[in-house]
C-alpha cells in the first residue's frame, strides 16, 4: 500500500500535493471510521495547512469523528492561538487537542515490553522492563493518520512514521526510556543513520501494541521553505523508510574536513534551549576537536519551560552520568538524554573530572550566571559580529540551523 511522490532532486506543488493526500484517503477505506489525525507541533517544518486542507476535504463527511492530536512528545502546550496559525483552518467538524503528557487521565497503557526482549532491541544496552503507554486518544479511534516530517534525527536515526506515537503523543516513561536509550549510543553516532536502529526497533515493537489501524503520510521538507520534496502515503513503517531515504539525500550535508568554530543561528521557531539545542545536534559531527560551536539566539531566555531540573543538572557527557549513576538515576532519563546530546562527546573520571570534545557557547536572551551554572560558556549575542565570522575561514555561520545534519565523509 506504499505510495511515494516526488524526489530529492523535486519540488511539489500545492495542487499535486492536495490531490495525493486526498486520492489517497479517499481510497483508504476510512468512511464511518473515527480517525485520530497525529501531527508535529510548531519546533517542526511542516505545511500542515496545505496538508490539512486535502486531509479535511478527504474526511470531512465521510470519517464518522476527526480528532486532530498535536504530537508535543514533552514540548510545551500550544495556545489556541498559536494552533491556529500553525494548523491553518478552520476545520468544521474537526476536534484539536494538545498531547497532555503530563496528565496521567489522558494516557492509556497498552501493556509492556518485557526487560528480556528490551534487551535485543537494544543491542544489550539496556534491560529494563518498559510500561508502552500514549494518549488515550489513539486507543479510542478506529484510525490513526500520522501527518509529519521525516528528518535526521539525534535519538531515533531518522524522524517521523511510528516516531509520532512514541514520543510523540507517549507518556513520560517510555519517553525516557527510548531517549536514554538513543544517548547511550550517543547523538553524534546516531543521528542520520538510515535503517532500524535500536531507538525504531523499540518505538516500532511499542507501535505494534496499538489496536487501532495506522496510516500515515511521511514527507520530506525542503529545509528553510516549508515546500515538500516528497510525500509518501501507507503504513507508518514504509511511509516512513521511503521519506527517511529521501531524506537522506536531502538534509545531509557532508565536508571534506573538520571546522574549527561553527556559528549556528537558531530560528524562531525554538523557542527555548530544549528545542533550540537541535542546532548543535545538526553540527557536532563536524566540529573538530577543541573546536567551538556558537548557538546564537538572541531571542531565547530560557533553557526550557517544561523540564526545569536541567538547569540544577546541566549540561554533561554521557560518560559523566554513567559513571555516577547512583547520583543521577532517579532523574528522568528524557532530562539526562538532553543534557548529554547538547553537551556532545567527552569523558569523565573521578579524579581529573569531566574533558568534554567540544566547547558549547550561548548567545542568547538567558542570563550568564544560568547558562555558566549549567556548564556551558556565555557569549552576549550584541557581540556576535555575524558579517566578520562569516568571513573568517576558520568559521562555518548556518542560517536557520536545526534541520540539515552535517557530516565528514
Amino acid at each position: 500500500m506504499g505510495d511515494t511522490i516526488g524526489a530529492a532532486d523535486q519540488v511539489l506543488d500545492d495542487a499535486t500535493v492536495r490531490d495525493f493526500v486526498m486520492e489517497r484517503l479517499s481510497g483508504a477505506g476510512l468512511d464511518g471510521k473515527s480517525v485520530c489525525v497525529i501531527v508535529p507541533d510548531a519546533t517542526r517544518s511542516c505545511p500542515l495547512p496545505l496538508l490539512l486542507g486535502a486531509v479535511h476535504s478527504a474526511l470531512a463527511g465521510r470519517a464518522s469523528r476527526v480528532t486532530v492530536l498535536v504530537a508535543l512528545g514533552t514540548h510545551a502546550p500550544m495556545s489556541a492561538a498559536h494552533l491556529a496559525k500553525h494548523l491553518g483552518g478552520p476545520y468544521p467538524g474537526f476536534d484539536v487537542l494538545n498531547h497532555e503528557w503530563w496528565v496521567p487521565s489522558a494516557l492509556v497503557s497498552l501493556g509492556h515490553i518485557s526487560a528480556e526482549r528490551v534487551g535485543e532491541l537494544s543491542e544489550g544496552r539496556m534491560r529494563r522492563a518498559v510500561d508502552v503507554t500514549l494518549n488515550r486518544a489513539v486507543v479510542d479511534h478506529d484510525v490513526c493518520l500520522v501527518v509529519g516530517p521525516v528528518f535526521p534525527h539525534e535519538v531515533v536515526g531518522f524522524s517521523g512514521g511510528n516516531k509520532y506515537f512514541f514520543p510523540g503523543v507517549a507518556g513520560q516513561e517510555i519517553i525516557d526510556f527510548s531517549h536514554w536509550l538513543g544517548a547511550l549510543i550517543t547523538s553524534a553516532e546516531i543521528i542520520g543513520t538510515r535503517g532500524i536502529t535500536p531507538v525504531r526497533a523499540l518505538i516500532d515493537e511499542a507501535a505494534a501494541l496499538i489496536p487501532s489501524r495506522r496510516l500515515a503520510l511521511c514527507l520530506v521538507v525542503q529545509s528553510g521553505t516549508g515546500a515538500l520534496h516528497a510525500a509518501s502515503f501507507g503504513p507508518p513503517d514504509q511511509a516512513w523508510a521511503a521519506c527517511a531515504d529521501i531524506s537522506a539525500e536531502t538534509h545531509v550535508r557532508y565536508l571534506d574536513a573538520p571546522v574549527r568554530r561553527i556559528l549556528s543561528m537558531i530560528p524562531e521557531k525554538y523557542d527555548d534551549m530544549w528545542t533550540g539545542a537541535k542546532g548543535f545536534y545538526k553540527v557536532e559531527p563536524v566540529v573538530a576537536d577543541d573546536g567551538q560551536v556558537i548557538l546564537y539566539a538572541p531571542h531565547i531566555t530560557r533553557i526550557s519551560e517544561m523540564h526545569p531540573e536541567i538547569e540544577e543538572i546541566g549540561y554533561h557527557c554521557r560518560d559523566y552520568f554513567l559513571k555516577q549513576w547512583d547520583k543521577f538515576s532517579h532523574h528522568h532519563w528524557g532530562v539526562l538524554a538532553h543534557s548529554t546530546h547538547l553537551r556532545g562527546a567527552g569523558a569523565w573520571d573521578p579524579e581529573t573530572g569531566e574533558h568534554d570534545r567540544v566547547t558549547v557557547t550561548l548567545a542568547t536572551g538567558i542570563p550568564e550566571d544560568v547558562v555558566r551554572r549549567a556548564n556551558l560558556d556565555y557569549l552576549d549575542p550584541a557581540d556576535v559580529d555575524i558579517e566578520a565570522l562569516t568571513a573568517d575561514p576558520g568559521t562555518m555561520v548556518i542560517p536557520q540551523a536545526g534541520e540539515v545534519l552535517f557530516r565528514l565523509r
